[in-house]
């Protein structure tokens, strides 16, 4: 007989562990590109593993620039557009937390005084010798749980918990793209720099040009068109040289933006003798760059997000059941605590489609369009990823030949 007890109990265990690890979303596997033998502009190809993960260090600093080195540090204390999508990013893993609490029974307690009164001449009343009035004392605990037969609720948990590895990668990239706008604007100005310093010389041998050709003319031995020349080129220069100064103001204000600066205060003095040298590209940075590239990261955790949405939209199809429980005490006076004024509940509900004019189904083909949608995202960001290292390998070769022309 008590074998007979216990077989059933086994059966039911093993039946509800059973429905609770079914997962309706289809196994994800990552989308596979065919990759080069090699890079055009720059050594072998070594394969790439993801570490977006890794800090990415102070890049900045194999410029060798101290000024750089310090706006860098500025910028990743004050930019507000980091700022916030550092929130959004706390956001993101709030709302993964908030997917995962589902998983969890759900307990709250409450407590009730009130006071009541009615009417004497109330609707059906029923006897004369009634009370009109009397208090109502409550206290009692309610659990809720949603069995996760059909892995919806741990489906919803990763796409969220996805969600936020995606958007830890937006602020990765948000901050990476923001400090090579930052280095670009600043090697920039030190190039408007470099040609102040340049047409500040050549204002001043044009004036001195302007000068002796002028006394030539007094003297007779130049002619009025020579004056006329050396004045059209002093000119030419003195008004290149001002839009060159505009230039730098234009972008000395971009930095102060980057700095989470006022524009109206920040100045960065001129350096006429200013040197930004050029970094070594090593041969193993190409890789290195691709597997620890944020965007990279991000269209990948998109893609295995719609991956776990495609579950939640299939356990759409399946019932949706609940448990509940509450327990108490009620009493007209403060005697809460006597057994004769407890109260009970417990119950289980379940809801099942039977028809929505095809809704369920529509919702699942959009889920599984929207994977297939991620997936092509994911290689072309990835091949945009390829042409900027190529593109970033071609310019890099040839900017120390510039440099020194």
């Amino acid at each position: 007989m008590r074998l007979s007890l216990r077989v059933p109990r086994a059966a039911c265990l093993l039946g509800l562990t059973a429905l609770t690890s079914c997962d309706l979303a289809p196994t994800y596997h990552p989308t596979t590109l065919v990759l080069p033998a090699s890079y055009q502009g720059s050594g072998p190809f070594t394969l790439a593993r993801p570490q977006d993960q890794l800090p990415r260090g102070p890049w900045w600093e194999a410029f060798d620039d101290s000024a750089l080195n310090s706006l860098e540090r500025q910028l990743e204390g004050n930019n507000p557009d980091l700022e916030a999508d550092a929130e959004i990013y706390t956001q993101a893993r709030d709302l993964a937390g908030e997917a995962r609490s589902g998983l969890f029974p759900q307990i709250s307690a409450q407590g009730m005084l009130s006071e009541n009164k009615e009417s004497a001449h109330r609707l059906f009343r029923i006897g004369e010798t009634g009370p009109n009035e009397e208090a109502s004392n409550q206290i009692d605990a309610d659990a809720t749980w949603e069995p996760d037969f059909w892995s919806r609720i741990r489906n919803q948990t990763k796409l969220a918990k996805e969600n936020a590895q995606q958007s830890a990668a937006l602020f990765a990239g948000a901050k990476l793209s923001l400090e090579t706008e930052l280095a670009s604007d600043y090697v920039a100005l030190r190039g408007l720099d470099s040609e102040h310093a340049v047409y500040t010389q050549s204002i001043a041998l044009y004036k001195t040009a302007l000068s002796i050709t002028t006394m030539r003319l007094s003297d007779k031995i130049a002619s009025g068109l020579d004056v006329a020349r050396a004045q059209n080129q002093l000119a030419a220069a003195e008004a290149q040289d001002t839009a060159t100064i505009g230039s730098r103001a234009v972008l000395q204000h971009a930095i102060a933006v980057l700095i989470g600066a006022n524009p109206s205060s920040f100045t960065l003095p001129f350096a006429a003798d200013a040197r930004v040298s050029v970094p070594v590209t090593p041969v193993g940075v190409p890789s290195e760059l691709l597997q620890r590239r944020p965007d990279i990261a991000a269209a990948e955790r998109t893609m295995a997000a719609a991956n776990a949405a495609i579950g939640i939209a299939r356990a759409a199809f399946y019932p949706d059941i609940q448990l509940s429980a509450l327990a108490g005490f009620e009493d007209s006076g403060f005697g809460l605590a006597s057994l004769s004024n407890s109260l009970w509940a417990v119950g289980a509900s379940a809801i099942l489609p039977l028809f929505e004019g095809g809704l369920r189904k529509a919702q699942l083909q959009q889920s599984w369009s929207q994977f297939a949608q991620t997936s092509d995202s994911y290689r072309s960001t990835v091949l945009t990823a390829f042409q900027q290292v190529e593109d970033g390998l071609s310019l890099t070769g040839t900017l120390a030949t510039q440099s020194r022309q």
